[in-house]
C-alpha cells in the first residue's frame, strides 16, 4: 500500500470500502484503486455475446469440454456470455445426472451419488471446488486483507481449505444419496448446477473485484440486465425441473448462500476474486440441495 494509506493506515482499517452504497467523493482510499476505473463493464444488450457464441465461451470456461472459445471482438470480455452460465450449469448437472442413472442401476445410492459428484467435479476441471477451498484457508488463516488475498492465490491448500473441500464434497453427494431416485436427483443436479452458475453474475455484479489481476477483474463487470437474465434464467431452469413444493426453497436457497458469501467477502477483503465466485457457487449449490431434501422429506 502507498505512503497516504499507511499514514492513514488505523483509519484505513475500519473502513470496510467498496459498500455499494458508499458514495464518498473525498476518500484517499478511492483515489488509490484505480483498477476499478479500467475495469471492462458489459454494457447491456449491445456488450452480450450472440446466444451459440456465448454458450460456447461459457463451457470453453466453466468446463474442460473439447469446446473452442469464439473470436471476441475488441472490448468484448467474458461478461458477455454471463447471461448463459446457468444453461452451461444445466448441461453440466446433466453430465452428472447420466452418470448417476448409469450407476444407479447397479450400485446403491451412495456410490452413485459420489460418481455423480465426481463426474461434475471432473467436468469442470474441480475450479469451483478449488475456490472454495482457497477462500476457507484465506478467510480463515488470514490476519489481514492482504494476508488473505495471498494465501487465496497460494497453490497449497490448508487445513481450512481442505475441511470446507471435504464437507463440501460430502454434503453435495449425501444429499444426491438420500433423494435417491434418479429421477429427482437428475432434476436437482441440473437445478444445482444452473442456479450455482447464477450467482457468478449477480456477485460480479454486485462487488467489485478484490485485486487487479485474477478472472474476477479481467472476466470484466457484467451488466444489471446480464445478470437479471442469468437469474431470471436459472429461477425458470429450477421451476421447470423441480416439483413445485421444491422449486422455490432452492430459489431461496441459492439467494440465502450468494447473499451470505458476498457480504462474508465484502468484510474480509473487500470485493470479489475468482475464488470467491467458485465458493459462492459450491455454496449455492450446497444450499439448494439441502432446501431440495427439506421439502421433499428424503427420498420418494
Amino acid at each position: 500500500m502507498s505512503f497516504v494509506a499507511s499514514v492513514l493506515g488505523p483509519c484505513l482499517a475500519r473502513c470496510h470500502w467498496p459498500h455499494p452504497l458508499c458514495r464518498k467523493t473525498n476518500c484517499l482510499l478511492k483515489e488509490e484503486m484505480t483498477v476499478m476505473d479500467s475495469l471492462p463493464v458489459d454494457t447491456g444488450a449491445a456488450g452480450r455475446l450472440p446466444f451459440l457464441a456465448g454458450l460456447r465461451l461459457g463451457l470453453a470456461c466453466l468446463t474442460r469440454l473439447p469446446v473452442p472459445a469464439p473470436s471476441l471482438a475488441e472490448g468484448m470480455t467474458l461478461a458477455g456470455a454471463m447471461h448463459l452460465f446457468p444453461l452451461v450449469g444445466g448441461i453440466i448437472g446433466a453430465i452428472a445426472a447420466l452418470v448417476y442413472g448409469l450407476a444407479a442401476a447397479c450400485l446403491p445410492p451412495a456410490l452413485a451419488a459420489l460418481l455423480a459428484v465426481g463426474a461434475s467435479a471432473l467436468v469442470t476441471g474441480g475450479l469451483h471446488e478449488d475456490g472454495l477451498s482457497d477462500v476457507a484457508d484465506g478467510f480463515g488463516g488470514g490476519r489481514d486483507r492482504d494476508r488473505k488475498l495471498a494465501i487465496m492465490k497460494d497453490s497449497r491448500i490448508g487445513s481450512y481449505g481442505a475441511i470446507a473441500l471435504l464437507l463440501g464434497l460430502a454434503l453435495r453427494a449425501g444429499i444426491l444419496a438420500e433423494l435417491a431416485h434418479p429421477g429427482l436427483v437428475a432434476a436437482t443436479l441440473i437445478a444445482q448446477h444452473a442456479l450455482g452458475r447464477a450467482a457468478i453474475p449477480v456477485v460480479m455484479q454486485g462487488l467489485m473485484p478484490a485485486r487487479a489481476g485474477g478472472l474476477g477483474a479481467t472476466a470484466g463487470q457484467p451488466s444489471p440486465s446480464t445478470a437479471g437474465i442469468a437469474a431470471t434464467l436459472a429461477l425458470v431452469t429450477a421451476a421447470l425441473v423441480l416439483p413445485l413444493a421444491a422449486a422455490f426453497p432452492a430459489a431461496a436457497g441459492a439467494a440465502l448462500a450468494t447473499v451470505a458469501i458476498g457480504i462474508l467477502a465484502w468484510r474480509q477483503i473487500g470485493g470479489q476474486t475468482g475464488d470467491v465466485l467458485g465458493a459462492t457457487e459450491q455454496a449455492a449449490e450446497i444450499m439448494v440441495g439441502l432446501a431440495i431434501v427439506a421439502s421433499l422429506g428424503g427420498a420418494s
